[in-house]
Order: C-alpha cells, then sequence, then structure tokens
C-alpha cells in the first residue's frame, strides 16, 4: 500500500515550547529527543544526562510527557483529518495515511504532500517533512529525507541505505561484522537462507528491506465483536471521569479477545458529544495493549479536545455522551509473567480498578510507584511514577556513580535533613579535604545540633528540625565519598562528602557535610 507519513521533527521540544533553544527531553536519565540547537553542540540521543550537561552546559532538561505532546499534537491530527479520515497516529509527531485516494482527489502525491505542508505548518508553525513510499516503514525513513519514492522503486531506494535503519541492534550489530553494510547487501541473501541463519527477526527486517508492508494501514471499521461501547446518561466533560468509565470498556474489550487467545495492538478509539461532534484516532503498540495501556489512550486522546478553550478549533461544545474503544488489528496472545505467589488476575485487576478510581478522584500523580534511578545520595536514588505507567529500571542504575554509597542502601532518609556535629577525639569540627579525606578521625556524633564552628551557631536558625539524642560515641566509620556535581556552573554547582558512622548505642546513619555543615541524611535498619 502506498503510504503518507507527516513527521514533525523534535515534537516533544515543540510542545515544550523549547525549539528554539539548546534542550532535551528525558526518560529514565537518558536524552530522547533533541532540539536543532542542542544537536549542533554535540548532544545525541541515548545520551546521559550529566554527558548532555558536560558537552552543553546551557542546556534545558525537560522530562518526557506524553500528555503534554499529545495535547499539543490533536490540532495538527485534526487538520490532517479535513483532507483525510482515514489517519492512524502513531506516537505524537507523526501520523500516517494511505495515499491513493487523497492523492487522486488532490491531482496527485507532490500535490497531496504540498496541501499537507500548508496545513501542517499553519498548525504546527513549523515545516513538516512528507514521505510517500510502498511500504509504512520506507515511508517512516523517507519521511526523514522530505522525499517521496516513486511507485516501484522502494526497494531500490532502501538497498542504498546503512543497515541500521532496519532495526533491532543486536541484528544490526551482527550483520556489520559479517560485512553486510548496506540494506541492500542483506536483501540481496536468500529469503530462506536468511530465515535458517537469523530467524524470524531476520526474515521480518529482510521482508522490510525489500519494501515489503509488515504493518499495513488497515483503517477500516473493525469486526462488530471486537468493539465495544457505552452510552452516557449525562454529558461529561472532566477526562478523569471519561478515564474511569474507559477502564470498564478495556476490560470487556480484553476478555472478549481473550478466550480466542488473542490481543489487541491497534485501538480504535472514538468519543461523540451531546451535539454529535467526534473525535476517534487508531493507536498502535509494539506490546500488546494492557487494559491500563488502553485508558492511558484515551486519557492523552480527550486532554487536548476537552481542555480546548470555547472558540478554539474543533473544540467540543458539549461534553462526551459516548465512548467505543475497537480492536482493528490482533496478535496471539503468549501471556504475561504471573506473580512471583501465583497472584489471580481476577485479584490484580481489582486493585487496578480500585486505583483507577483513586486516580479518576484525586489525580494521575495521587497514586505513585518507588522506582530506582542513578543518583549519588539515597534520597535522590528513588523516584516515584504514577501508577500505571512504566515502572522499568533505567540503565543509569546500573552505571557506576563516582561518590555513590556502597551497598546497602539505608532504611530510613529523611526529608529534610537534621543538623548534627561531628568532632575528633579533641573536641574539634571535623572537617572534609580537597583530596577526599577526614581532617581528623570521626570520634563523637552530637545528634543535638548544638552550635559549632561553621555551624551557624547554637541556634541552628534556618527552621531546620532537630534531632534529640545527645552525643554519642564513635565505634565504626568508612568513608568518607566526596562528590563534586556540576562544576562547571557556578550556580548550581555542589560539592558534599558522605560519611558512614556507627554509634555507641548500636545504630548507623549516613552524614553529608555540604557547606561546611554537617546534617544526618539517612539511617540503616
Amino acid at each position: 500500500m502506498r503510504t503518507l507519513v507527516t513527521w514533525c521533527p523534535d515534537w516533544p521540544l515543540v510542545a515544550a515550547g523549547l525549539d528554539g533553544v539548546p534542550a532535551a527531553v528525558l526518560r529514565a536519565n537518558r536524552v530522547v529527543a533533541t532540539s536543532a540547537p542542542a544537536r549542533r553542540e554535540g548532544v545525541r540521543l541515548r545520551q546521559r544526562r550529566r554527558e548532555a550537561e558536560a558537552i552543553c552546559p546551557g542546556i534545558v532538561i525537560v522530562p518526557e510527557d506524553p500528555v503534554r505532546d499529545l495535547r499539543a499534537f490533536e490540532p495538527v491530527v485534526a487538520a490532517v483529518g479535513e483532507l483525510t479520515p482515514l489517519v492512524e497516529l502513531t506516537r505524537p509527531g507523526v501520523c500516517s495515511l494511505p495515499v491513493r485516494g487523497p492523492a487522486r482527489y488532490f491531482g496527485g502525491e507532490e500535490a497531496l504532500a504540498c496541501r499537507l505542508r500548508d496545513v501542517v505548518g499553519k498548525v504546527s508553525r513549523q515545516r513538516a517533512r512528507i514521505g510517500i513510499a510502498d511500504s509504512a516503514f520506507a515511508a517512516r525513513l523517507a519521511a526523514r529525507h522530505d522525499l517521496i519514492v516513486p511507485a516501484g522503486e522502494t526497494a531500490g531506494w532502501l538497498a542504498r541505505l546503512p543497515v541500521g535503519v532496519l532495526g533491532p541492534p543486536e541484528l544490526v550489530e551482527l550483520l556489520e561484522r559479517l560485512g553486510l553494510h548496506r540494506v541492500g547487501d542483506f536483501t540481496a541473501l536468500d529469503e530462506a537462507t536468511v530465515g535458517s541463519r537469523f530467524g524470524s527477526e531476520g526474515v521480518r527486517a529482510h521482508r522490510m528491506g525489500r519494501g515489503f508492508d509488515t504493518e499495513v494501514l488497515s483503517l477500516n471499521d473493525p469486526p462488530p465483536d471486537m468493539t465495544v461501547s457505552r452510552e452516557l446518561e449525562e454529558p461529561v466533560d472532566q477526562v478523569d471521569v471519561v478515564a474511569f468509565l474507559a477502564a470498564g470498556l478495556a476490560e470487556e474489550l480484553v476478555g472478549r479477545l481473550a478466550p480466542h487467545g488473542l490481543a489487541c495492538t491497534r485501538l480504535l478509539v472514538e468519543a461523540a458529544t451531546e451535539h454529535g461532534e467526534e473525535l476517534s484516532r487508531w493507536w498502535r503498540a509494539e506490546q500488546p495493549f494492557t487494559q491500563r495501556a488502553m485508558v492511558d489512550r484515551v486519557r492523552w486522546q480527550l486532554e487536548g479536545w476537552l481542555s480546548a478553550g470555547p472558540g478554539a478549533p474543533g473544540a467540543p461544545t458539549s461534553g462526551v455522551m459516548s465512548i467505543r474503544l475497537s480492536a482493528g488489528e490482533v496478535i496471539p496472545e503468549e501471556g504475561r509473567q504471573l506473580g512471583i505467589f501465583g497472584e489471580p488476575a481476577e485479584v490484580r485487576q481489582r486493585v487496578e480498578r480500585q486505583v483507577a478510581r483513586i486516580q479518576s478522584l484525586l489525580g494521575h500523580e495521587a497514586v505513585g510507584t518507588a522506582v530506582a534511578v542513578g543518583a549519588r545520595g539515597p534520597a535522590e536514588q528513588v523516584c516515584f511514577v504514577p501508577f500505571g505507567e512504566t515502572r522499568e529500571e533505567p540503565a543509569s542504575v546500573r552505571h557506576p556513580w563516582p561518590g555513590r554509597l556502597p551497598s546497602p542502601a539505608p532504611a530510613v532518609v529523611y526529608p529534610v535533613r537534621l543538623s548534627v556535629a561531628v568532632l575528633g577525639a579533641d573536641g574539634s569540627e571535623v572537617g572534609v579535604t580537597g583530596r577526599g579525606r577526614c581532617t581528623a578521625e570521626p570520634a563523637v556524633v552530637d545528634l543535638g545540633g548544638v552550635g559549632r564552628a561553621g555551624n551557624g551557631g547554637s541556634g541552628g536558625g534556618g527552621g531546620e528540625r532537630r534531632h534529640g539524642g545527645g552525643r554519642r560515641s564513635v565505634v565504626g566509620w568508612a568513608g568518607p565519598w566526596p562528590a563534586e556535581e556540576r562544576w562547571w556552573d557556578p550556580h548550581t554547582a555542589r560539592r558534599r562528602a558522605r560519611l558512614q558512622v556507627q554509634l555507641e548505642d548500636g545504630s548507623a546513619h549516613v552524614l553529608v557535610l555540604e557547606g561546611g555543615r554537617w546534617r544526618l541524611e539517612a539511617t540503616y535498619d
């Protein structure tokens, strides 16, 4: 199928209003999107945050926010939908559509591409890139070059590209080691030979490189038995309420597919208002949609539509009266890993429904799950991710962090660091030299926060909390672990040193020295 792909480069930065300055979007402490000024400075995808900040000290960092990106991209999709109703939303910034019908109506593929550039440019205020080819995969690659590949020449055009465009890093690395550096070098091999040597993943890449469609745009109405819908008694204009209702529909749709051993990878979300206004979008996922993922798509889709102000283009004039979910493409369900204690599916679903209810009342951020992240201090090594979002451990956790405390982690981390004093045997305040050594062996820790040299006086000031307990003798200590962060920026630079101490009462603590003042940061169980 001849396919057209519209790509708005750097959309996450455009949605955040940062496309004109050095900026980057982070996911799990890795760069996933950069602005053009940042790329000129040398910032690249998959870099760690500290690498990007070292290369470009003035870079603006923002976290990944799919809801923000989708909300900003909704007017673009709506504008494309004015030209053809058959639009598939791949991700914020990228949408696809079949070429045949629209090209005939607008006078050819060139005319269609020009029309789309004008329409998208007026809405997004940036020049969109258009790619047209004989397959969806090739069209996405053509969009990078703002290119229309003539019909029948897709395989020849793909053959000249680097083999890295075919995808899986492990497969690409193996092909390059074998001397197959171009797509044409790989596709020249016999498919049966490729299957015996590289398996199903290699066959799929081989077919994509030859211009065959492995992901056909299927934009027709799905069969009735794969569609669930609900009519509301009263119009609803709150996204959280609609999302809560969609949770029941998602459960019903998954329940219809499960007896057949199927799972949904393409989802059609449709909503209609009391006045007959409709909004429908196709969603695609690499992994099968879970119930929670379906609800998230409903939330993301309606966020921009319902929150648009009165009079905004495409804004509804009344609340939502009906919602429908349809499975447009299904694959065999290969199963999911159960909990360690064999937790029944119905228990997990009940918990998810209750949490979804709480989130609908208090907001998406109201229920969170702790996730380990890469950092040095105990308080910085955990962040809270809203329930239902990915909780995969980022690669930054496994990377070495100079100045990070060794395992095990402390049991209690204080939200407000408590002022203490660390004294040597002669009663003098213990410090840390520029070479990362203690000025004296720690002998006593004063947990009462009595004023010492450099401690700001006995009053402590600043509204700091005090940790009662008086003086304790030190029976064991380790460290210090110094850390100098953002040394290139005098406004945000930090120098800290951490010390582990075991006191005479058997307690063990983490102390941190910053700005000449010791504070109690954490306690071991």
